[in-house]
């Protein structure tokens, strides 16, 4: 690991020595560090493919500012790191410029698209089929309003066991009403 380190370092002060042979290959090396740093943060791989053309020109434009007394790939992950948060926030900005407006799209929806025609009534036939346990906490809860510690109480329950029933009369109604 301390050979690879030093094979960066090295390759950076032969390359700000003048040595251009070295400075192709420091170039090289560093895109294929950085790669999977940046596949993992972007989706795309053009994104990848342009940030990591920026991130290189930030690096030539930076080089004089390398210490060569300090290891190369953290002064290499900071200028990678730096160019992708300006990336992401250009990019995000740019979303957020061309997002659609809820009051817009307001106007344009139907008055009652937020109305839903179930209710406890509606579907109360459901209900009355399924076990006893399930009926009567789902009655309680939507019909008479009881939250769900009440109902423990009243049936003797223990809070999370109503939960967990009403959980699951939830699952078979919703499976019976999509049919």
């Amino acid at each position: 690991m301390t050979d690879q380190n030093e094979n960066f370092e090295s390759l950076m002060r032969q390359s700000l020595a003048g040595d251009q042979r070295a400075y192709a290959i420091l170039l090289q090396k560093t895109s294929r560090l950085l790669r999977p740093f940046l596949a993992k943060r972007l989706s795309f791989g053009n994104e990848v493919d342009d940030l990591m053309q920026e991130i290189l020109v930030s690096i030539h434009k930076a080089r004089h500012t390398y210490d060569g007394n300090r290891p190369f790939k953290p002064w290499v992950y900071a200028i990678a790191t730096f160019r992708l948060q300006d990336f992401l926030r250009s990019h995000y900005s740019d979303h957020l410029r061309h997002a659609v407006d809820f009051d817009e799209l307001e106007e344009t929806l139907p008055e009652n698209v937020t109305v839903s025609e179930l209710n406890y009534e509606s579907i109360s036939v459901e209900v009355q089929k399924l076990p006893e346990k399930q009926a009567t906490i789902l009655q309680l809860m939507h019909q008479e309003g009881y939250t769900a510690k009440e109902v423990a109480e009243k049936m003797g329950m223990k809070e999370s066991a109503v939960k967990v029933a009403a959980h699951r009369a939830y699952k078979v109604l919703r499976n019976k009403l999509e049919q």
